[in-house]
């Protein structure tokens, strides 16, 4: 797998990370599974890797939310693809929700989201 396909997601249940990565990984993507906002802000501003998107739960472990993290993605990158998954906060994407993004409805296949990465990194910016 190549450095470009470099997902960055953030998730705090371990079922769904498990999901998320056998997802991601079978499309070939390369996904670095964070369990809080922190983190993965935390590893986005080390450089370690080069993420071409950001797959974040909106209500994450810690302090900061996944609308919070989907945000700082999006000062580094204004076009950077970001995918939100929740399962009670989707009435809220369209005031906390950054624009060009996705959301995914919890429970959903696992098609669902490597159709929206695919459908995000096709229009999205060069990797982060």
């Amino acid at each position: 797998m190549t450095e470009s396909l470099t997902i960055l997601v953030a998730e705090d249940d371990y079922l769904i990370q498990e999901m998320l990565e056998e997802a991601l990984t079978e499309a070939g993507f390369r996904p670095q599974i964070l369990s809080s906002a922190e983190e993965a802000a935390t590893v986005l501003k080390s450089g370690i890797y080069q993420f071409r998107a950001l797959v974040t739960d909106v209500n994450l472990k810690g302090k900061t939310s996944g609308w919070d993290l989907a945000r700082l993605v999006r000062e580094r990158d204004p076009e950077f693809p970001v995918i939100y998954m929740t399962g009670a906060a989707a009435d809220q994407w369209a005031s906390l929700g950054v624009p060009k993004s996705i959301l995914l409805t919890k429970p959903f296949a696992p098609a669902q989201l490597v159709t929206a990465v695919s459908q995000l990194l096709n229009i999205g910016s060069a990797p982060l």
